[in-house]
């Protein structure tokens, strides 16, 4: 009878502590701005900021009622106005009124003297730099999975003269820090889902080496990539650039 009793409590104390386990953990959802001003003319948008065009903001109201059932405890989005203005529209269209905390370090990445210029003004140098003849051959090695997104942001930073431009290893590291920091803090509330709006390639920076397979395309706007923070500190992707969310909006009615 005692041990009987015994392995009744042990059990129970496992089920307890797995339970706590789960609970603590923290879903990111990490989601690319809506479509703006400079996407649409493609012209290289870092730090420099553009608001949302029409159909930018369509697809993050569409984001937002396909999020509807999703609990969010925290919301997050970078400092600059698109990734803002989303966010806002997101919560809206989802009915949440919780705030939006605003966090400098989930910035895109910065491109120094090429913001504002067009796309091909940036990439041209850098893809001569890495030994290609145009950025059209370079954005098609990347297709193939032959390049990786360390290699071409290094070497806008290295073609950039202002030396204002960003690194891979600076956008990566600040983007890691900021997401542990809103994790533990939703750790510290007891877990649950987080939404957070940042850029295409601060989040592609922050998660490619996390990936199983290379990037090959840019994130769509409005994508989801979900990442776990497990109860030991690690970042896990559950998913990338998801577009499912978007999907199930479009079939919501207002």
């Amino acid at each position: 009878m005692k041990k009987t009793i015994q392995f009744i409590s042990l059990f129970f104390v496992m089920v307890v502590t797995i339970s706590q386990a789960f609970a603590s953990e923290v879903t990111i959802y990490l989601t690319r701005h809506g479509k703006t001003m400079f996407n649409n003319v493609h012209r290289a948008q870092g730090w420099s900021d553009t608001p949302l065009i029409e159909s930018g903001i369509k697809v993050a109201e569409q984001l937002g009622r396909g999020l509807k059932d999703v609990e969010f405890i925290k919301a997050y989005s970078s400092d600059l106005g698109r990734a803002r203005q989303t966010a806002r529209i997101i919560l809206e269209s989802k009915g949440d009124t919780i705030a939006i905390n605003e966090m400098e370090a989930l910035r895109e990445a910065c491109f120094g003297d090429f913001e504002g210029d067009l796309d091909p003004n940036m990439w041209n140098p850098a893809a001569q730099h890495l030994g290609y003849s145009s950025d059209k051959e370079l954005m098609a090695d990347l297709a193939k999975g032959n390049i990786t997104l360390k290699k071409m942001l290094d070497a806008v930073k290295a073609v950039e003269k202002s030396g204002h431009a960003e690194n891979y290893q600076q956008v990566k590291k600040r983007m890691e820090i900021a997401l542990k920091t809103i994790a533990e803090s939703a750790k510290a509330q007891g877990g649950g889902n987080v939404l957070v709006v940042s850029h295409g390639i601060a989040i592609m920076s922050m998660v490619e080496e996390l990936l199983d397979a290379p990037i090959t395309t840019p994130l769509g706007n409005a994508s989801v990539t979900k990442i776990r923070y497990t109860e030991d500190g690690k970042f896990v992707v559950e998913s990338f650039g998801d577009m499912s969310y978007v999907e199930k909006g479009k079939q919501v009615t207002k």
